[in-house]
């Protein structure tokens, strides 16, 4: 006898066919969310829902003298208005970078804290470190998958036409095969 899962979103409580893989929504900053980041599925068309409902915002912590810094966010365009004396784009690109909160010697940076990239959350997002065999593994099992994910994030998408792609991720066997079936992008790459 076995066992079979069924999958439903948690905004709508629909179920989530076999074939359909969800959208992971994380939830960083909420009113009611207690202690930390929390992450829950939809439904594809309801996260595309939640993109598009969205709007371009800023997120700044204030910093009042004597007191603990308070984060707001608001609409972009509504702090934008806020730089009288010349736009906002001239003062962003002209103002110093922000000061780190100050951290004692006794206490570096976790690695609790770092992402891993060996994760479907996280694999293919571009970064500066090694790519691990885990991630090379994730993204040539998941690549539709995680170029969906890049795609919605605005990060770059992996290509099996890009040779620095190919060699990052191991990718040399999906490339052939891609350059294989479509003869004639291969050679017109070429010329």
């Amino acid at each position: 006898m076995g066992q079979k899962t069924v999958r439903f979103s948690d905004f709508s409580g629909q179920l989530i066919n076999d074939d359909e893989v969800p959208a992971r929504i994380v939830v960083t900053e909420h009113p009611e969310l207690a202690d930390s980041p929390v992450e829950i599925e939809a439904l594809v068309d309801e996260a595309r829902a939640i993109e598009k409902a969205g709007m371009p915002v800023a997120i700044v912590d204030i910093y009042f003298p004597g007191d603990l810094p308070r984060r707001v966010a608001m609409e972009a365009a509504a702090f934008d208005k806020l730089a009288t004396d010349k736009p906002m784009s001239e003062l962003l690109a002209a103002a110093r970078p922000a000061r780190r909160a100050p951290r004692s010697a006794a206490a570096p940076a976790a690695r609790e804290d770092r992402i891993n990239y060996g994760t479907l959350e996280h694999a293919g997002k571009p970064h500066k470190g090694k790519t691990t065999d885990a991630e090379k593994q994730l993204v040539l099992d998941h690549l539709d998958e995680i170029n969906e994910r890049l795609a919605a994030e605005n990060l770059r998408t992996i290509s099996l036409t890009d040779a620095e792609h190919v060699e990052r991720y191991g990718l040399e066997r999906l490339a052939e095969e891609q350059a294989s079936s479509f003869p004639g992008d291969r050679a017109s790459n070429a010329a």
